[in-house]
């Protein structure tokens, strides 16, 4: 494209655009001087997603809207911020313009922030028979996946397409996969019951498939053990340091030469960065951007790389920081302070990542917490678990939302948010979008 996006002039302001409305972006946005910079937020979305949630999403445990944010509304006193919604198409770095699908837009600086979608590791087929769950509208997918088994299995010919419909098969035994695999064992005890007494629910396997050598490998042994351990006693079957072989629905080939069936796949086993045409593929390491203390991308001054997207090397991080939360929003922090800095002339300081511990939940009062030389898990953890995330979710209307639906969660063992919800195709859509 060679016209210009529709953008006011930034005047005497220097032009900061970001790309990518997630954590590290809307960081950035919120602390950069709005005094000095023009803001310009380019997303696909027009909205902040709270990733760490998206399973509540998917299991019913939370409405959509709880865990998402409007970015205008975010920043309606914010002066000279602008979003655009919009697919940044590639960078020309020696123009210092950014080609998107409504036009160019210049800029002083440039923030990749990108972050990460489902990897499934160059195999077409997996993507194809599988449900990911790395937004808000995959998480919705996989809520009506699960809801349509349920409906499926009152009209089972036979007990073994009930068993196939009713198998669940989460591929990753990360956060995410615990985590999903937890809550299916939580509703299948407390809630499927109740709203399908007609279906034998002893039927019901939930399987956890995980290549590497423990469940939450990025955590702690204790925590790998701990969750293992609740796992099996909920009746979750797992599948551990066993690669999946082939995948052609409803048939699972594990490396193992098992086979599981199952109409229900959820691929969670990876991520991948997203990553930006027009830079030097030198920029580039296993995907990711390699950026320097400043999070600088190598060969440019003026473009910046933060979140699950950059890459920085160092003696204390030889294979780079953990693609999680706290190191995105870090780096978003000192990059605003240091393009904050520079307008006064003061020095840059490096960036430098503080570990402030690792939580993950296994379902209903069942947690584990990794906190620096404090490592637990159980009741107390999972309330930990659940403080934090009301802390970190965006918007004072969605904390008291997502409190409430908890709370009377715990005391009722269910939320009424089970709705079976497919949008009628209009053209309108993939017309004007």
């Amino acid at each position: 494209m060679n016209y210009m996006a529709n953008i006011p002039e930034s005047g005497t302001k220097k032009r900061l655009v970001i790309i990518g409305g997630g954590f590290a972006g809307l960081e950035l946005a919120k602390k950069i001087d709005k005094k000095n910079y023009q803001i310009v937020l380019v997303d696909k979305n027009n909205y902040y997603q709270f990733q760490p949630l998206f399973y509540q999403v998917a299991t019913g445990g939370l409405e959509p809207s709880s865990i998402s944010y409007p970015h205008r509304k975010g920043f309606q006193k914010s002066s000279d911020f602008h979003f655009r919604m919009c697919e940044a198409l590639s960078v020309d770095p020696e123009n210092k313009i950014l080609h998107t699908s409504i036009g160019n837009i210049s800029y002083d600086y440039l923030t990749i922030a990108t972050g990460c979608d489902t990897n499934y590791f160059g195999n077409d087929k997996i993507r194809e028979d599988t449900f990911a769950l790395k937004s808000l509208s995959e998480s919705l997918l996989v809520r009506n996946r699960i809801l349509l088994s349920l409906e499926e299995a009152l009209n089972a010919k036979n007990e073994e397409e009930l068993k196939e419909i009713l198998s669940f098969v989460i591929v990753g035994g990360g956060a995410t996969g615990v985590e999903l695999a937890g809550a299916l064992a939580d509703m299948k005890k407390s809630i499927f019951p109740k709203d399908y007494p007609e279906t034998d629910f002893s039927k019901m396997e939930i399987h956890l498939v995980d290549a590497s050598p423990r469940l939450l490998f990025a955590m702690s042994e204790q925590a790998s053990e701990k969750a293992t351990e609740t796992l099996k006693k909920r009746g979750v079957i797992i599948h551990q340091d066993i690669a999946v072989d082939s995948i052609e629905k409803p048939l699972v080939k594990l490396k193992n030469g098992k086979i599981l069936r199952s109409r229900n796949i959820f691929w969670v086993a990876g991520v991948k960065p997203n990553s930006l045409k027009g830079l030097a593929e030198t920029s580039y390491n296993r995907g990711r951007l390699l950026v320097n203390e400043f999070n600088q991308v190598e060969g440019y001054d003026n473009v910046f790389a933060v979140g699950d997207t950059a890459l920085l090397l160092s003696d204390k991080s030889p294979k780079g920081h953990p693609q999680v939360a706290q190191v995105a929003l870090q780096m978003a922090k000192r990059l605003a302070k240091n393009l904050n800095n520079s307008i006064k002339g003061e020095e840059w300081e490096k960036f430098a990542y503080s570990d402030r511990g690792s939580l993950a939940t296994i379902g209903r009062n069942a947690a584990v917490a990794d906190l620096g030389k404090f490592r637990f898990g159980g009741w107390f953890a999972w309330w930990l678990w659940l403080w934090v995330h009301i802390l970190s979710i965006v918007g004072m209307r969605n904390k008291v939302s997502v409190f409430i639906d908890w709370v009377w969660s715990y005391l009722n063992y269910d939320v009424s948010l089970r709705l079976f919800i497919r949008p009628s195709f209009n053209k309108m859509y993939k017309e004007e979008l």
